[in-house]
């Protein structure tokens, strides 16, 4: 199992159903493929529920496709997951760790 170091937690209202580990928007909601994300959910939830999510430090990330250390990873097509960034969308975040298709990873969160 992964480890992270999560400097800072803020809660969020889920909007709509949350998965473990997903990358969540500024406002709250489930953050959009190659949008922008403030953090990654520690947990899952559905609407309503209060969902801690890490927003600096390190955080676990599930990968949506193959991820090599360091790469800048965006909201992969699926919202749940993270991807190497490609060439477009915003880079939410580093791979600390490597992994395949629905490995959970560890990742830096980057400002975006």
């Amino acid at each position: 199992m992964q480890g992270n170091i999560s400097l800072l937690r803020k809660s969020f209202t889920a909007t709509g159903a949350v998965a473990q580990y997903q990358p969540i928007a500024p406002t709250g909601a489930n953050a959009a493929a190659a949008g922008n994300a403030v953090g990654f959910a520690d947990i899952g939830g559905v609407s309503g529920d209060l969902i801690p999510v890490v927003v600096i430090g390190t955080a676990l990330a599930i990968a949506g496709a193959t991820v090599a250390v360091g790469d800048p990873l965006k909201v992969h097509t699926t919202v749940t997951q993270v991807a190497p960034q490609g060439g477009t969308g915003t880079i939410i975040a580093r791979a600390l760790s490597a992994g395949a298709a629905g490995d959970v990873i560890e990742v830096l969160i980057v400002g975006n």
